[in-house]
């Protein structure tokens, strides 16, 4: 990507993607100002909304149904650390709606990881070429993205991914 041009959103990139779109996770607890108000509700009440319709959930519903309509296949993998922490337990609990939008997802331990290369940051991979890096806080607030097209750092993003995903626990039996 050009350094002059501005670069694209992470809702182009999923919506442009032919071919796959794959998420690497590797925090084990994030800090996004739009599911805070969500998330204190679940730890008070321990219930997660799980209505794809729901103002929560609908924007982000619709974008996935919409990917996986096109022939794009969308994966998400996550490397946790067990046992897992409280922010875990409430994204596991909400992984149903992801799951019936159309995103296949995954669960690895990260004792199970140690010998992967991975890189230094979350990441989503589009059509195989694209990186979008995640870049948090330390205390898991969004520092935010930056994508970036280099073959090498695609390459080691795809690398990675399907190490974890191969190794990864599909969803239906990971328990936390």
């Amino acid at each position: 990507m050009s350094q002059s041009k501005q670069q694209p959103s992470f809702k182009e990139l999923l919506e442009s993607a032919q071919g796959p779109a794959v998420h690497l996770e590797m925090r084990d607890a994030y800090g996004i100002g739009p599911e805070a108000s969500d998330f204190e509700g679940w730890k008070r009440t321990g219930r997660r909304d799980v209505d794809a319709a729901s103002d929560y959930w609908a924007p982000w519903v619709d974008l996935i149904r919409r990917t996986v309509a096109r022939g794009a296949v969308v994966r998400r993998a996550h490397i946790v650390s067990e046992p897992v922490t409280e922010y875990i337990r409430y994204e596991h609990a909400g992984t149903p709606v992801n799951i019936a939008a159309g995103e296949q997802i995954r669960w690895l331990p990260r004792r199970q990881a140690s010998d992967i290369a991975l890189p230094g940051n979350d990441f989503w991979l589009f059509d195989g070429r694209v990186v979008m890096f995640n870049h948090f806080a330390g205390d898991g607030a969004s520092a935010g993205p930056s994508a970036t097209e280099p073959l090498a750092t695609a390459k080691l993003c795809a690398s990675a991914f399907e190490a974890v995903w191969e190794r990864g626990i599909p969803h239906e039996r990971y328990t936390v």
